[in-house]
């Protein structure tokens, strides 16, 4: 086992990032492996619809593109990648880049992961992987890999398997694996851990180009998360704990090679630019894999009607009714209004006078959302409100997907290394595993004594950031000061969340309490429907969902104003 610390960079943080990433971080600093995470639930479902249309299809070809620059720039300087670009198709990437390799003379080895691709279990499904963890990629680079190809991972799996390999980790270092699995998830969406989407972002530096993040692993798996010197943004305690919260849940944050306790992180700055994680606890897994499942759901439309001027209100309600008229005699199975008032009183500009009233159907046949619609929205181009006109007519319908999560058992999965001299190695299935419990909410701390208060919105004294899983949603919020984190505790419960978030008020909304983050993290069960690729609403991934609560305004005291 080496004591030496191991130098792991991100490149990626989903499929549509900065083409030019990977070269600014191979010659930004010094790295020992680079991470590129391509895949989301999203993404998985549109590499599906590729490979309906190509079975050499399935994978991130923007990765190739990278290649073509980089290859030989990273085999200059040693640098190893390991990404999950190979989405469903892993072995067709891995010939890929090898074919590139051969046309370009660069004597690089190739090796990928595979086994997660469980769609024939699952009838009708347009993709069904688990989310395999990261001993296969480190059995790749015990061998030698160069590049290491794998399908769906999960995204910290990306740092663990070269940290395992790195470390000489074994599948029961749970401790150690847990701390690379945190560092792995503060690195897994690049520039959101240097100042990106991040909630105080104008006190956060140059952000018209943040740079990509590294995390400097050790052998107890502490790390240190940072940035090549001279490129933009930050990286500070507040970065670190936006990311930390991201598309988590409670204390215990599961995956296939160890349970990371959350709530034992600890982290504060350790120069510029730095931050140090340490004390995280680990422990066994659970024993299920997740599986995420994508399925067609049926077909969507929209149509979004402007109102400009006067009586916008009884625009909207005459414009509905003909519609609903219109569609009667053959109605889609589901269909959704919404007024968005973004008119202004006496404005200058016609844009800034209009309103939206946004249409948007479901239906499991197309022609239900097709032409049954556009005919019904045109026809009225002439017989509706007054100034009646539409941002764009409808098409033909689109079809959309639905996500589920199922779980399997780890040994029902056939985990595979398939090394870069073709070897094919078995990856075993931990021995240890602990089905996941709530872990008991923790003491809050002292509230702040009574005093005067002000009605302010809440982003004054706390910062959020919100993300998806299938159809829940995720909100966590962060006190940036003691003091503030003895409000909050107390202020922002389940029920306040609730009230502050109407789309909420029905639903299951879960708080958990972590508080050496200083913060709360929310779960929001069903906000999403049936997931980003349903489109169930205006932002059907839950991005802004924390910007809108830090929005709004509550009775703060006025010590923390």
């Amino acid at each position: 086992m080496t004591a030496t610390p191991l130098r792991i960079g991100n490149f990626s943080g989903f499929y549509g990032d900065r083409l030019d990433a990977l070269r600014e971080m191979l010659t930004g600093g010094g790295t020992d492996v680079l991470t590129g995470d391509y895949l989301a639930e999203l993404t998985m479902l549109i590499l599906a619809r590729d490979r309906l249309k190509d079975p050499g299809a399935g994978y991130a070809r923007t990765f190739l593109r990278q290649l073509e620059d980089c290859l030989g720039l990273a085999h200059e300087r040693g640098v190893r990648l390991v990404t999950n670009a190979g989405g469903l198709n892993p072995a067709g990437l891995a010939d890929a880049v090898r074919q590139l390799a051969g046309r370009l003379g660069i004597p690089v080895r190739v090796a990928h992961v595979e086994g997660d691709d469980l769609t024939a279990r699952y009838p009708g499904s347009l993709a069904a992987h688990a989310y395999l963890g990261g001993f296969g990629i480190a059995a790749c680079l015990r061998a030698g890999a160069d590049v290491v190809v794998t399908g769906r991972v999960t995204d910290a799996a990306l740092v663990t398997g070269p940290a395992a390999a790195h470390f000489g980790w074994s599948a029961t270092d749970h401790d150690r694996l847990a701390g690379a699995v945190v560092a792995g998830h503060v690195l897994e969406c690049g520039t959101q851990a240097t100042g990106g989407n991040y909630a105080f972002f104008r006190g956060a530096g140059d952000l018209r180009r943040p740079g990509f993040p590294l995390a400097e692993i050790h052998a107890d798996g502490s790390s240190v998360v940072t940035k090549h010197p001279g490129t933009g943004g930050l990286v500070d305690t507040g970065t670190v704990t936006a990311q930390l919260l991201y598309e988590t849940a409670g204390a215990r944050y599961a995956g296939p090679d160890v349970t990371a306790r959350l709530d034992t992180v600890r982290i504060g700055p350790d120069g510029t630019d730095r931050v140090r994680i340490e004390g995280v606890r680990g422990e066994a897994p659970p024993p299920g894999l997740k599986v995420g499942v994508n399925r067609l759901g049926g077909f969507r439309n929209e149509v979004v009607f402007v109102l400009t001027g006067l009586d916008i209100e009884a625009k909207a309600a005459l414009v509905r009714e003909q519609m609903t008229d219109a569609l009667a005699k053959s109605p889609p199975a589901q269909a959704r209004w919404e007024l968005v008032r973004t008119d202004r009183p006496d404005a200058a500009t016609e844009e800034t006078a209009s309103a939206l009233l946004r249409l948007v159907v479901r239906d499991p046949e197309r022609e239900a959302v097709g032409r049954a619609l556009s005919g019904a929205a045109v026809e009225l181009a002439l017989a509706s409100y007054p100034g009646f006109h539409v941002l764009a007519p409808p098409g033909k319908g689109s079809p959309y997907g639905v996500f589920e999560d199922a779980y399997v058992p780890h040994g029902e999965v056939d985990h595979v290394a398939v090394l870069h001299d073709g070897r094919r190695v078995p990856v075993p299935p931990p021995q240890d595993t602990a089905v996941l419990t709530d872990v008991p909410e923790p003491p809050l701390p002292e509230p702040l004594p009574p005093g005067a208060v002000r009605r302010a919105p809440l982003g004054l004294v706390a910062g959020a950031r919100s993300g998806d899983k299938g159809g829940d949603a995720n909100v966590g919020v962060w006190a940036r000061d003691d003091r503030a984190w003895r409000w909050l505790a107390h202020e922002l419960t389940a029920e306040r969340f609730r009230q502050l978030i109407p789309e909420a008020a029905a639903l299951p909304v879960t708080r958990h309490v972590l508080p050496n983050l200083r913060a709360v993290n929310f779960v929001v069960e069903g906000i999403l429907g049936e997931g980003v690729a349903a489109q169930a609403r205006f932002d059907p991934q839950a991005k802004a969902l924390g910007e809108w609560l830090r929005s709004r305004h509550l009775d703060i005291p006025e010590a923390l104003l």
